[in-house]
């Protein structure tokens, strides 16, 4: 493997199509402002770089980048590549990981507005991030240890899980299928509308209308706190440890919650049981 030390570029395509190759301590900036310093390229290693220009790491099969660093301004960094492993590294570049597969990213800090769309087989853990549509059409996630702070978290996503984590997102997984968390804090407003196996295990839920127009939902021993109009036209099997403000017209299944101050029932096809009490 042929190895680049040190290197100073803003060259356009600087390093294109390269094969087998070790870039350390060096930086992709400049005054020519090039873009794609690193497309097409395959088998690439990346260690203690800095990354300050637009589009490096396009249609790349096999990339392992540690200990560097990519600026807001290296905008969409990793599109369309794949085999792809991440560690301790900045990306706070705008839609820094799209349209790519097979990616793990450990220990690093991600800010960087419409994160990760359209991604297969993510896995992260110890990341923190900051991100509007966080990780929306993506499928086959895994996340462990993660901190988001984020708006429109989680849209369509299939097959994910989640654990040892905390979520601070309104409208969170809307029409996500097959979702468990587990162990977790989610806070924030209108949590998981339109979606389908969505499952929380030992977690704690806050926000005003959350999980509502659910189908197979399931909650086990979780709290819910400052949570009312819960469950509007849902089927749903919960286990709630804490009282609530108010449960709203869920359609089928069976609510169990020490209390709830209001339960509405203002349709006839509300049909779920709410039971009441420890």
């Amino acid at each position: 493997m042929k190895t680049i030390e040190n290197l100073i570029t803003d060259e356009e395509r600087a390093l294109y199509g390269s094969i087998d190759l070790t870039v350390i301590n060096s930086r992709f900036d400049g005054p020519a402002d090039g873009e794609s310093a690193l497309k097409e390229c395959r088998n690439i290693i990346v260690r203690d770089s800095y990354f300050n220009l637009r589009y490096p790491f396009w249609h790349v099969h096999g990339l392992n980048i540690d200990s560097s660093e990519m600026t807001d301004k290296c905008r969409a960094a990793l599109w369309y590549s794949d085999n792809i492993k991440i560690t301790n590294t900045k990306l706070h570049g705008i839609k820094a990981l799209r349209e790519c597969a097979d990616v793990s990213i450990e220990s690093s800090d991600i800010i960087s507005p419409e994160f990760g769309w359209s991604v297969t087989g993510l896995k992260t853990k110890g990341v923190s991030a900051e991100s509007e549509y966080f990780l929306m059409r993506s499928s086959d996630i895994t996340l462990d240890n993660f901190s988001l702070t984020g708006k429109y978290s989680f849209q369509y996503v299939n097959n994910c899980e989640i654990k040892d984590s905390t979520l601070n997102t309104k409208d969170a997984f809307w029409h996500a299928v097959n979702v468990t968390v587990r162990d977790s804090v989610i806070n924030g407003e209108y949590l998981g509308w339109y979606s389908e196996n969505l499952t929380f295990i030992n977690c704690t839920i806050k926000g005003t209308q959350p999980l509502c127009y659910c189908k197979n939902l399931k909650l086990i021993n979780c709290r819910m706190e400052e949570c009312d109009l819960a469950f509007e036209r849902s089927d749903v099997e919960a286990e709630i440890t804490t009282p609530v403000i108010s449960i709203k017209n869920p359609l089928s299944g069976h609510i169990r919650v020490p209390a709830a101050d209001e339960i509405i029932r203002d349709i006839p096809e509300a049909k779920g049981e709410v039971i009441l009490g420890n």
